[in-house]
């Protein structure tokens, strides 16, 4: 496939407003008519309706009435998306030195101040980490976390079972948040969770759960693309709340962006999935630290030149190398984006071309760190820390910012409605407000 500088004019008035190729022969000329004619959208605006503009830039949420934890906090994509929600993360644990410096150096310049303890969870007491941030048990609105979830990924057949130590971890989570006594705590991790080799874990939290008084709900299977961030991510949310704290009425959130070729789409107008176009189409700027990705030699940068653009698959290239020529998996390791659907998952190897489809859409190398970022939907502001795979390692670990920010936004509106409430009644409403 030609890449977008190459296309002819028609086919560049596809490209742009990602028309799909099965309606274009119908649609190209007319279109290319009404944008002459300056109203092209008013007439084909179900046909062209997967156009996606920018991504906005990031915008916290300034009434931080409401008090989080994030453990497991990696880089901070779970609390920037709970910042922008409207809460105030006050505790934060991350053991990866790399994530906690650039949790620190992007926290502190949106003002956003946290008690981050730098170390392997175990190692710290419930009551250490309130005591440090001047929180008692049961003054948390929310705790959220997503614990290492590499033992429950469908690729690690062989941790399927108990037996991968990661897999307690979400067990330690647990035993936090029955200490912290929050009103809603919130687990994020991959759909191998629900894997029938681990379905003990979600039979032990929803048992301990219930002994700590809290009410399960879920699991929720949810999508990022569904929800507007640029990238085919699934992911499985697990919400406890304690007894007596109302079930948010929007939880789990619906989807607010749809296949382009969906009746949401096309009838209704609703949002298409945003697509990795709109990562790839702004240029990076020459200063930002996470314009870097790797240098590929003369021999990979000439096979990367011999794959087709957008797209386009390694057995396209011409070389098959002797760990592929008896089989036909991995197929995406060294494969270019596709611009024109959301990007692929972003692993903690998203800066490596031979760990998945990471190549750059038509240049001849790996993604940078800020375009997996911006798959991720984080902002351009945000940097990270360390070497190149140590970034890329924080991006693929990160909770996507505008996902977090989806499922914790029905639960912060339903905070502060029971605030309100409890104020009109003549209560206390301090943020430290125990249930």
């Amino acid at each position: 496939m030609r890449s977008p500088r190459q296309l002819t004019d028609a086919q560049r008035v596809r490209h742009f407003f990602e028309i799909p190729h099965e309606a274009f022969d119908l649609y190209h000329g007319a279109k290319i008519i009404c944008i002459i004619r300056g109203i092209g959208n008013t007439l084909l605006n179900p046909m062209i309706s997967c156009r996606v503009p920018a991504p906005l830039p990031f915008v916290p949420n300034d009434n931080h009435a409401l008090l989080g934890a994030d453990l497991f906090c990696g880089a901070g994509g779970f609390s920037l998306g709970a910042l922008r929600a409207g809460f105030k993360t006050v505790i934060s644990c991350e053991r990866n030195p790399h994530a906690c410096a650039t949790y620190r150096h992007n926290f502190e310049r949106y003002g956003h101040r946290t008690h981050l303890a730098e170390g392997d969870i175990t190692r710290f007491t419930p009551h250490e980490l309130m005591d440090q941030a001047g929180i008692k048990p049961g003054e948390l609105d929310i705790v959220i976390g997503g614990p290492p979830c590499q033992g429950f990924s469908v690729h690690n057949p062989r941790n399927r079972l108990s037996r991968d130590k990661r897999n307690h971890l979400v067990l330690t989570y647990l035993s936090l948040v029955e200490q912290m006594r929050p009103k809603y705590f919130l687990i994020e991790n991959v759909p191998g969770l629900l894997r029938p080799g681990h379905r003990w874990v979600l039979n032990t939290i929803r048992r301990r759960g219930a002994a700590a008084g809290f009410i399960i709900e879920g699991p929720a299977a949810l999508n990022a693309r569904d929800f507007g961030v640029p990238q085919n991510r699934q992911r499985v949310f697990l919400l406890g709340r304690r007894r007596g704290i109302p079930l948010p009425e929007n939880w789990p959130p619906k989807p607010t962006h749809f296949s382009p070729t969906s009746a949401e789409v096309v009838v209704r107008g609703l949002p298409a999935w945003r697509t990795a176009r709109v990562v790839f189409d702004r240029a990076l700027p020459n200063d930002d630290p996470d314009n870097r990705h790797m240098k590929p030699g003369p021999a990979l940068a000439a096979v990367f030149a011999a794959t087709p653009h957008d797209g386009g698959s390694r057995h396209e290239s011409g070389r098959t190398l002797a760990c592929h020529a008896t089989h036909d998996g991995h197929s995406d390791v060294y494969g270019r984006i596709d611009t024109t659907k959301p990007g692929p998952t972003m692993t903690t190897a998203c800066v490596n071309p031979s760990k998945g489809r990471f190549v750059h859409p038509w240049e001849d190398h790996g993604i940078t760190v800020r375009h997996a970022a911006r798959l991720q939907s984080f902002p351009d502001d945000f940097v990270f820390s360390g070497g190149l795979l140590a970034a890329g390692e924080q991006v693929g670990n990160a909770v996507p910012p505008e996902l977090g920010h989806a499922v914790l936004q029905p639960i912060a509106e339903c905070l502060m409605e029971l605030k309100g409430r409890r104020a009109s009644e003549g209560e206390r409403t301090s943020p430290r407000y125990v249930a």
